[in-house]
C-alpha cells in the first residue's frame, strides 16, 4: 500500500496531468499565451473550486513542464502521434481534446523516463475518462503503448 505521501504526490500529479490537458485545450482554442494560461491556471483553477467542481491541488512544476515541453516539443510530438494513426487519418481528424491527452501523454514518454510507461499510460486512461467513454480509452492505450515502445524500446509496456 502506497504510503500517505507517495498517495498525496500521485494524487498531485494526476491533478497536474488533467490541468494540463485542459490548459493545452485552452491554448488551441484560444490562442493564448504560454506565460498567461500557466498564471490564469496557477492563480485560478489549480486547487480552486470552480462552480461547485473542486480541483485538487497539483504538482504545479510537473503542470508547467508538461504544458512547457509538449508546447515545445510539438513537431516532435505531433509526428511520433501522426505515425501511429491508421491510414487515412490525420491528427488534424482527431478531436482537440484528444490531441492534448495524446501529446501531454507522448511528452512524458519521450522527456520524463523518471515516470514509468504503465503509470504514464495508466494516467492517461484516466485522464480520457474525464472526457470519452470506454472506445477511445482503448484507442488512447493503444497509441501511446505504441508510441512507448518506440521511443523507450521493445522492452515497454503499458498496460
Amino acid at each position: 500500500m502506497p504510503s500517505p505521501k507517495s498517495r498525496t504526490r500521485t494524487q498531485a500529479r494526476a491533478a497536474a496531468r488533467l490541468a494540463a490537458v485542459q490548459a493545452l485545450y485552452q491554448r488551441e482554442m484560444e490562442g493564448t499565451a504560454i506565460p498567461t494560461l500557466l498564471h490564469e491556471f496557477h492563480q485560478h483553477r489549480l486547487g480552486a473550486t470552480i462552480e461547485d467542481a473542486e480541483y485538487h491541488d497539483a504538482d504545479v512544476m510537473f503542470f508547467d513542464d508538461l504544458v512547457n515541453g509538449t508546447t515545445t516539443r510539438l513537431h516532435e510530438i505531433d509526428a511520433l502521434i501522426a505515425g501511429r494513426l491508421a491510414s487515412g487519418w490525420s491528427l488534424d481528424r482527431l478531436d482537440k481534446p484528444m490531441r492534448q491527452i495524446l501529446r501531454c501523454g507522448t511528452y512524458e514518454l519521450i522527456a520524463r523516463p523518471d515516470v514509468p510507461v504503465g503509470a504514464v499510460i495508466s494516467e492517461y486512461l484516466d485522464v480520457t475518462d474525464a472526457f470519452y467513454d470506454r472506445r477511445e480509452k482503448g484507442f488512447v492505450n493503444g497509441l501511446l503503448d505504441g508510441v512507448a515502445k518506440e521511443v523507450r524500446g521493445d522492452g515497454a509496456t503499458g498496460r
